[in-house]
């Protein structure tokens, strides 16, 4: 169990080293194809059963890091690895979800299928890099890192105009980066360590804070991303394939506000304090006009994906509100909305694969035709607006209500932004699914068949799951989440 952490971030890589053996051994692409497949699915399924069992074995009464590994590298920097109460959950999530995008690419993908899984592969070793780092450059490294798999996966396999969505991804993501990375050096030369527990016990001076508060919120607001530097997202989202797009809607935007909870409160809580007020209006505003625009779009991902701004605006609500109810609501959002946001995107999936068009014109009367589809396309979208006994309820709530006791004003106009939710998603649902079919293109579309059920079964339990027993994640997040919240509070006089 020592290093049980290096074994569940590096076992993708291992089996994108097999992939790319099998591939420069094969014959040609097309001979390879289904040996690629059975390998990235039996290689994510292993990565999956590592980490339930890293899960199992966590004791979630304590508030420091477990599972630590910890070796010097090189000009004061080292390989340190560790994970609480928080990150442990996001190692989890990203295991559980790459398996159903390898079996939702299963024969959807059809050209250069081998180096399609092998970027996945990398991509899931970096990103669980990212959860389990405690080393500045470290993390640096995976959080840079997971730019280039998921620029391939959008150049190469996206939709006809992958070239700009994929050199957008990555020119607005790389540039947010480069202050985070000066902050990084002037921090390790101003404490003597790169160690990321040391760093947060160190006191930095409340005259430079809020330099480097600015500098990694420019990294972390892009990744997530808060409004207005949003504008990546959509065209990524629409261009990218339907996998391409489960990872970045549940996972990578995911990067952005846990890097919020491991630098920019615990490191520099006064200035966290000082730009509370900055953060509530970008979120409240994202919120809201993201809510707007989603309702006139006429693309099913491009809706989709504006609604993932507006969720997200929730977790920053939450983590800058700087209370464990605040916290905890913030870290539950992010992983109610990796499951739902994955879902509502397969659920574009499915329907493009037999129309080979997102188009919300192009639809309508599906539920004569897909009945099994149309009611896992409602219950996705009712979790996304929030219905309780769904995940997505607790996580908006809980934000919520911790943003009240802070600002009465932003909870209240966010709030208003759930309303907005319901409006534009159950007017894509009626528009999608109700009515007669007026299309004739339509008459011949069929149901889901059984391996787009089986990739929907795991997400329909854990949605319906977090929604009624919310402990779940709760419980295994409070002594780390109130760890934080402590900290914070003793730092601003709180």
């Amino acid at each position: 169990m020592s290093h049980i952490l290096s074994l569940v971030t590096f076992l993708p890589l291992v089996g994108a080293g097999v992939l790319l053996a099998v591939r420069l051994l094969g014959k040609s692409d097309a001979s390879v194809a289904p040996a690629a497949r059975r390998i990235a699915f039996v290689t994510t399924l292993i990565t999956l059963a590592v980490s339930i069992l890293l899960v199992a074995r966590f004791d979630a009464t304590s508030a420091a890091y477990q599972f630590v590994e910890h070796y010097q590298w090189f000009a004061g920097a080292a390989y340190h690895m560790g994970v609480d109460g928080i990150s442990i959950l996001f190692v989890l999530l990203t295991a559980f979800l790459l398996p159903l995008c390898i079996l939702a690419s299963w024969t959807t993908i059809k050209d250069r299928v081998a180096d399609y899984m092998i970027a996945f592969l990398v991509l899931e070793t970096l990103v669980i890099g990212v959860f389990t780092s405690l080393d500045l450059f470290l993390f640096y490294i995976f959080f840079e890192g997971t730019l280039m798999p998921m620029f391939l996966i959008i150049g190469i396999w996206g939709g006809q105009n992958r070239i700009y969505a994929a050199y957008k991804f990555f020119l607005y993501t790389l540039l947010g980066s480069v202050l985070m990375l000066l902050a990084m050096l002037w921090m390790a030369a101003e404490a003597g360590t790169t160690s990321i527990p040391l760093l947060k016990e160190y006191a930095f001076s409340e005259s430079v804070q809020p330099l480097l508060w600015l500098a990694f919120f420019a990294s972390f607001a892009v990744k997530m991303p808060m409004w207005p530097v949003h504008t990546w997202l959509p065209d990524a989202h629409v261009q990218a394939p339907t996998a391409g797009s489960v990872i970045l809607a549940g996972i990578l935007l995911k990067l952005g506000g846990y890097g919020f909870l491991l630098f920019n409160l615990p490191m520099f809580p006064q200035a966290s304090e000082m730009f509370r007020p900055l953060v509530f209006a970008l979120s409240a505003i994202a919120i809201v006009y993201t809510s707007l625009v989603a309702f006139r779009q006429t693309d099913i991902k491009k809706l989709i994906a504006y609604s993932s701004v507006a969720h997200m605006g929730f977790v920053t609500m939450g983590i800058f509100a700087g209370n464990d109810q605040g916290v905890q609501g913030a870290v539950f959002q992010m992983l109610s909305h990796g499951l739902i946001s994955g879902a509502l995107f397969l659920c574009v999936g499915v329907v493009y694969d037999r129309m080979h068009t997102r188009e919300i014109a192009f639809y309508g009367g599906l539920t004569s035709k897909m009945p099994w589809f149309a009611a896992i396309f409602l219950m996705f979208t009712m979790a996304n607006v929030g219905l309780p006994g769904t995940s997505g309820f607790i996580g908006e709530i809980l934000t919520l209500t911790a943003v009240y006791e802070v600002s009465t004003w932003t909870a209240l106009f966010a709030a208003s932004g759930v309303i907005f939710s319901a409006v534009y998603a159950l007017t894509l649902y009626r528009n999608v699914m109700f009515g007669e079919i007026t299309n004739p293109a339509l008459k011949a579309i069929t149901d889901i068949d059984r391996r787009e059920l089986i990739v929907f079964v795991p997400l329909i339990v854990g949605t319906l799951w977090l929604g009624v027993y919310p402990a779940a994640v709760l419980d295994l997040t409070s002594t780390s989440v109130e760890a934080l919240t402590a900290g914070f509070r003793a730092a601003i006089g709180g």
